[in-house]
């Protein structure tokens, strides 16, 4: 087998994975965060990384020929996006890379989703069409008008929150319920054995909106001593009241095109039943991993990027 490897160091999880142009394979461990807090300080999350990393690797079990070697080196694709949590598997891959003499490519961490998205979906020929993307996780809320760039993509953002974040709030009604940080599993199963349609419907500002309503909505419904599952459910139907009527306003703006969701809150069953015209990756690959890398580092190096 001849394949590509990659890294992605979110502040969420370590992950390493391969692939030869149809099959992919990717290792991930979350990083540990202690019960009660709501994520690592990047410090922390950069020294996890380090300790993992090669725990990870061994757990892909690949031993192969290595074509390329990828890595997410930043969040985003522009040159002011910056975390240092993504060194650890950049200078990983670099090195790696040095010492097997092949090619290294950089991508960014939203590149990595919607690819992984794509590929995980059946249509990795999205990849070269223009489409739509949600990136929907912990530190992201963006609506994406994506363009075929090279062997790449290129996002441009057309829609986002301008405060809170989607896994932000997710977490902190975990939070207040006492749930395990991330809440995404968590809160989606304790939604589901709620019978309330109760939610907050954000006002629009274009395809921008805000979420800190919803959240002051949450702490007033839990402080008034509503059951949890209504409380979960009520933070569910609120995100995806505002994440459909956002998409089908941008779908009038920008035309009928393909809508693919990414990003760990993709992978929220209700939001999947709500959306189900839409586009969504196996669970697995809704959260952070390095697939998406080692896909897009095999197009690099096979296809001229």
């Amino acid at each position: 087998m001849k394949a590509a490897l990659a890294f992605d160091t979110s502040n969420y999880t370590t992950s390493c994975a391969v692939f030869d142009g149809s099959v992919g394979r990717n290792a991930g461990r979350l990083l540990h965060v202690e019960r009660g807090k709501l994520g690592l300080r990047q410090s922390e999350a950069l020294f996890a990384h380090v300790r993992q990393l090669p725990e990870v690797f061994s757990a892909l079990g690949y031993d192969g020929e290595v074509l390329a070697v990828g890595a997410s080196t930043k969040p985003r694709e522009t040159e002011d996006s910056y975390m240092p949590c993504f060194l650890a598997g950049a200078s990983q891959g670099r090195v790696l890379a040095q010492a097997l003499g092949v090619p290294f490519f950089a991508f960014s961490h939203q590149q990595g989703h919607i690819a992984a998205a794509a590929w995980s979906a059946g249509r990795v020929e999205l990849l070269d069409k223009p489409h739509l993307a949600w990136q929907i996780s912990g530190g992201t809320t963006e609506l994406l008008l994506v363009r075929p760039h090279g062997t790449a993509v290129k996002c441009e953002i057309i829609g986002a929150t301008t405060d809170v974040s989607a896994g932000q709030l997710i977490d902190r009604t975990g939070q207040l319920l006492g749930l395990s940080f991330p809440a995404g599993k968590e809160l989606d199963a304790l939604s589901q054995q709620s019978e309330s349609t109760a939610h907050y419907e954000p006002k629009l500002d274009g395809l921008y909106f805000s979420l800190s309503g919803v959240e002051h909505k949450v702490k007033q419904l839990y402080e008034s001593g509503a059951p949890p599952a209504d409380v979960a459910a009520f933070a569910l139907r609120s995100l995806v009241s505002v994440l459909s009527r956002v998409t089908e306003r941008a779908k009038k703006r920008h035309g009928d095109m393909p809508v693919l969701f990414s990003g760990g809150v993709a992978s929220n069953s209700m939001i999947r039943r709500a959306l189900a015209g839409a586009l969504f990756a196996e669970p697995r690959y809704s959260t952070d991993n390095a697939l998406g890398v080692a896909i897009l580092t095999y197009r690099a190096v096979t296809l001229g990027g």
